[in-house]
């Protein structure tokens, strides 16, 4: 029978400099294993399955005697009980590793979503919007919370207090907590059903988004007030007074007209060309320059190190409001992109021109695919001559 260890106290087991292993007594084969370095830790020697194996139970002093003679006796129950110790704390440490690196909050994960898709968006506000809804409603709620474990009552959470007064801000944000998740999904960090889901789902519980909005289209200047309201427009000073005159000659975005730049515009050929990050199709899109529009920009001052054509007096590109605010000032109830709706109307009732040309000038998407299909080309020279007699229209000479 193998000799006991005598068992030391605490005081003892303080002094045990000497490098080596010195057993400790207590529980069988616990010692304190000195290092040559002076760095100190437990040991306990077992057998098991038949072989000598060593097991460490932490450094001292951090584990003391006693949580170490716990610690030995505990793995000396679980080898009378079959279990390998040594091999379930590989184990369970090597759980604890992929947990930790697999474990995301929704924060953190909406952050990576963006990062991942950011060079696909359209442009800087759509990004703006994205990240601005995520952190003034989902994070206050979701923002700590490990993405698998978000639940219907998260979601709910969020959604329900802005669904009736907020719904086009409640319906963008649910998309968008939906495509977070199913991101989350995708990268293996939750594998519950989507719970903002819409269909089969989330519309069971909330109230359909279009019969709760009412729908207010932009506000836009009736057809025949046109002529009146352009010399009105002519008659103001200020970039953004030819931004939003260029705007209209060109039925263009806002965003497009602000954007614009010297490179984009061929004065010789009279057309301007937006490329397709800068367009919400994000395809490439041809604008025929009138007379009247092509006499604008000639007029616009051009400075060699500014590229824009309607800059701010920094250089910098105009504000979102800037055309807004002309209007404003010139007491018109109307917004920027109301004028594409008017241009539409005008198209419609008071001219020949093909309903597909009009869509065309407004770049907007051919709904029917075959249709799309067929008609690869942009009808550049037709919509030329509709952009004149726009041009003629609101100047009053049509």
């Amino acid at each position: 029978m193998p000799r006991k260890a005598k068992e030391l106290g605490p005081l003892v087991v303080s002094r045990l400099i000497q490098p080596g292993l010195h057993m400790v007594g207590g529980v069988s084969g616990l010692g304190l294993q000195v290092h040559p370095s002076g760095a100190r830790s437990w040991i306990l020697r077992a057998t098991i399955g038949g072989r000598r194996r060593e097991m460490g139970l932490g450094g001292y002093p951090d584990v003391t005697l006693a949580k170490a003679r716990e610690a030995a006796r505990e793995a000396r129950a679980a080898i009378r009980q079959g279990i390998d110790p040594i091999e379930a704390g590989r184990e369970a440490r090597r759980v604890l590793m992929e947990e930790s690196q697999i474990k995301m909050t929704f924060s953190q994960a909406a952050e990576a979503y963006v990062a991942a898709h950011v060079s696909s968006w359209r442009n800087e506000k759509h990004r703006d919007q994205w990240t601005s809804t995520l952190r003034v409603y989902a994070y206050p709620v979701l923002g700590n919370v490990d993405v698998s474990g978000v639940e219907l009552a998260h979601i709910l959470r969020i959604l329900e207090p802005i669904w009736l007064t907020k719904t086009e801000t409640a319906n963008r944000l649910r998309g968008r907590l939906e495509r977070v998740l199913d991101w989350a999904a995708a990268r293996g960090l939750r594998g519950e059903p989507n719970p903002a889901r819409w269909r089969g789902h989330l519309d069971k519980l909330l109230a359909n988004p279009s019969k709760v909005r009412r729908v207010v289209h932009h506000r836009a200047l009736p057809i025949d007030a046109m002529p009146d309201f352009m010399r009105a427009l002519r008659a103001q000073e200020g970039t953004g007074a030819r931004a939003l005159e260029f705007a209209i000659l060109t039925a263009a975005r806002s965003g497009e007209v602000r954007g614009c730049t010297w490179q984009e515009v061929n004065l010789q050929h009279g057309v301007w060309t937006v490329p397709a990050e800068r367009m919400k199709a994000g395809r490439e899109h041809r604008v025929p320059l009138s007379t009247a529009a092509a006499t604008l920009l000639m007029r616009q001052p051009r400075c060699p190190d500014r590229p824009l054509v309607f800059a701010a007096a920094d250089g910098a590109p105009l504000s979102d409001m800037t055309l807004s605010a002309v209007l404003r000032r010139m007491k018109i109830e109307a917004v920027p992109h109301g004028f594409r709706s008017t241009f539409r109307d005008w198209a419609a009732e008071r001219t020949s021109h093909p309903s597909e040309m009009a869509e065309m000038a407004l770049a907007h998407t051919v709904g029917n695919k075959v249709e799309a299909a067929y008609r690869r080309g942009d009808l550049f020279m037709k919509r030329n001559q509709m952009m004149e007699d726009w041009a003629a229209f609101v100047s009053g000479e049509a």
